[in-house]
């Protein structure tokens, strides 16, 4: 069955007796085949009668009374259920009329009182197991923090718990590793449906994953959906890990899988697909979106707005020098941002280096106090703070007043010896040089929509200034070696090549392969030619379209005159149109009205504010338009309190020790407004892993007497 969302009233057929008849040639303009299913009011539960202890002896009475003639008649009812197995599904339906007993009763609140436990935990960040095994003296029993919650319920007097604790073998434990992890499993699936309940509701969504992370020894790719809510709220929402796959192909078809069949997402309504990773898991991702575009065109592969260019298109650089350096450019930042008295040493530091520059050196401290390597200036910084990095380094790591323990000391030495390696030095010399040139494109991206909507417009000069460069790296290339040669003298470093180049030429005599040929050749040449390719890659046709749709946001229109052409550039997003007939005259109409508009009325520069306005619902088709344009991962979540998900997963990931993570317990940490059903995971529980007979401690562990 379908839900019909309204029909042209002139397809009715009045004349017919019902008025409710249709014609033969009546055409729905929508169709929402799963309306239903997400409609919480169209669920209905059975009402489940508590019988009072005279009414429960009379039913079992009556039982016991009827329980010869059933006898005679079971081998009968079995043969008649192999022949005719609906009769076995009616059996099993006049079964679920039947009312719980008071054992099935004190069950389910039993089930109940374990998930609330559960919940709390994942929402409070407290790990399942307690103290480590080596933790524990011989002899003694230590229960996990499960095990332990569950004893304070007991001993707060939950009659339930304690109930099911007093019949409880003494050498079992009372809710098993195995019931755990299903409970657990169960919490997460409905957690996760109440978001993507939201998402279905809204059609159209886009996918973005985040750095791969390490979940208790094992890695796995954070999901985040981008969707508008009823409320016409662009919202990005963390929806679960993904196991990562070494193999591209593999990952890409189990990528697919879980977003479709798991968790029940119809690719045909994605708009938008990013993913955010480092230099070894790019050319990887970059597969997927491959995969996914060649079933689905409409999911645009494009940048992620929370990701500058500049970085963006470093960390995608297929050589192994870019990919050493960036991870020396985090840590050597996260080493500072650890202690303050750290940040002051090196405050001292670009003081006495910048004494005749204070404005630059001013500057300088207050972006050494955030987090700088996420910038798209990122690069020309760190060639500005290299010998202030070097010199402080230096000193913490030869410090006699015994000022550092010897871990800071020792990671300070590490840090130093990488920063002073030349070919360290070359990379982030070529890296800043060859980035300038998206610089200020990469900036406006990330930048108000008139900005988004114009530098879409500059891509091509873009690519003329870095196809100039490749034309004449020979020359551009010397530029830049000459730079990070003085930049090393400056710094008194020897200038040599990589130790693993030079123990490979050392047999080779014929070899005249100079540092400033072998530079070239391995980064100045692959970097510029792969950020070409990147760029046209990520800003594709079907992207830069989409771009130019901008112009329906009434302050770009304002810029652009009010003469625009978004009809011509809507034109890939005409199925997703409610009207798509009327788009041409409901644009004029919308242009007008922003045309003609009182002075005192300004016009809304976001899509956030045009979304809102009062009477957007009388424009169907650009209200359609801008929330497909919305959900694009390149434009940025306007309002910061629904950019919640990303938020919370990197606090939940400084703040939990990798083999504490649980991506179960992730997902009810990072979601923990989110409202939960425990009758319905209660109901799941008995439904996938009992029957009414069963009591959950059959499923119980046994341990060994301490």
């Amino acid at each position: 069955m379908c839900h019909l969302g309204y029909w042209d009233r002139h397809k009715l057929d009045l004349k017919s007796p019902y008025r409710t008849v249709l014609r033969d040639n009546a055409i729905p303009t929508i169709f929402d085949l799963t309306s239903h299913l997400n409609n919480p009011h169209s669920r209905h539960r059975k009402r489940i009668k508590e019988l009072s202890e005279d009414e429960i002896r009379t039913l079992k009475q009556k039982k016991i009374d009827e329980t010869s003639e059933q006898e005679q008649k079971h081998k009968e009812t079995n043969n008649s259920s192999t022949q005719n197995p609906s009769a076995e599904g009616a059996d099993q339906q006049d079964e679920d009329i039947l009312p719980l007993t008071l054992e099935e009763k004190e069950n389910k609140e039993y089930l109940k009182s374990l998930f609330e436990i559960l919940i709390l935990m994942g929402k409070q960040n407290i790990p399942l197991d307690g103290h480590e095994a080596d933790e524990i003296p011989e002899g003694l029993f230590t229960p996990d923090n499960f095990q332990a919650l569950l004893e304070c319920r007991i001993n707060s007097g939950e009659e339930v718990l304690r109930k099911r604790f007093e019949t409880t073998a003494v050498n079992t434990l009372f809710c098993s590793k195995t019931q755990q992890k299903q409970m657990l499993e169960i919490c997460e699936s409905c957690i996760r449906e109440e978001t993507l309940r939201e998402v279905r509701d809204s059609h159209f969504f886009s996918i973005i994953t985040d750095d791969v992370v390490d979940i208790a020894g094992e890695e796995h790719l954070p999901v985040l959906v981008r969707f508008v809510d009823e409320s016409h709220n662009l919202r990005e929402e963390f929806v679960g890990f993904l196991p990562y796959e070494a193999d591209a192909e593999i990952l890409a078809v189990k990528f697919h899988t879980t977003i479709t069949e798991k968790w029940g997402l119809n690719m045909e309504y994605c708009r938008g697909q990013a993913y955010i990773v480092s230099s070894g898991f790019s050319s990887k991702m970059k597969v997927v979106a491959s995969r996914l575009l060649e079933k689905y065109p409409q999911a645009i592969y494009t940048l992620c707005s929370s990701c500058a260019l500049n970085m963006w298109l470093a960390k995608s650089v297929p050589v192994v020098g870019v990919s050493v350096a960036l991870g020396t450019m985090e840590e050597v930042c996260s080493f500072f941002l650890r202690s303050p008295q750290l940040l002051l040493e090196l405050d001292n530091v670009i003081s006495v280096l910048f004494q005749n520059s204070e404005e630059r050196g001013k500057e300088l401290k207050e972006i050494c106090h955030s987090q700088w390597t996420g910038r798209h200036d990122a690069f020309e910084i760190l060639v500005d703070l290299l010998q202030a990095l070097v010199l402080c380094l230096d000193s913490i790591n030869s410090d006699t007043n015994i000022r550092w323990n010897n871990c800071i000391a020792g990671r300070a030495f590490i840090l130093c010896s990488a920063v002073t390696d030349f070919d360290f030095i070359v990379t982030i010399v070529v890296l800043k040089n060859v980035l300038s040139f998206t610089r200020a494109f990469g900036k406006n991206l990330q930048g108000q929509t008139s900005d988004v909507f114009f530098a879409a417009s500059s891509l091509t000069a873009v690519l003329h200034s870095l196809n100039e460069v490749m034309e004449n790296i020979e020359v551009y290339h010397e530029f830049w070696f000459e730079e990070a040669t003085n930049l090393a003298n400056k710094l008194d470093i020897q200038m040599k090549l990589p130790g693993k180049f030079r123990r490979a030429q050392q047999g080779n005599l014929d070899s005249q392969l100079s540092s400033e040929s072998y530079y070239k050749e391995t980064l100045s040449v692959p970097t510029v030619e792969h950020i070409i390719q990147e760029l046209k890659d990520i800003f594709s046709e079907q992207h830069l379209k989409a771009l130019k749709c901008l112009s329906l946001v009434p302050s770009v229109m304002g810029q652009l005159k009010f003469n625009t052409s978004e009809e011509h550039h809507a034109d890939m997003y005409r199925s997703d149109l409610p009207n798509p007939d009327t788009l041409s005259a409901e644009l004029h109409c919308w242009r007008i009205k922003w045309k003609h508009r009182g002075k005192d009325i300004e016009l809304p520069s976001t899509i956030y504010e045009a979304l809102h306005l009062p009477d957007i619902k009388f424009f169907p088709n650009v209200y359609a338009l801008l929330k497909v344009l919305c959900i694009l991962p390149v434009m940025k979540v306007e309002n910061e309190r629904y950019e919640n998900g990303r938020k919370r997963l990197k606090a939940y990931l400084r703040n939990t020790l990798t083999d504490q993570r649980s991506s179960n317990l992730a997902l009810l940490n990072i979601n923990f407004d989110i409202k939960h059903d425990l009758d319905l995971m209660v109901d799941t529980y008995i439904k996938l892993y009992t029957t009414k007979s069963e009591l959950p401690t059959d499923n119980s562990e046994t341990i060994e007497n301490t």
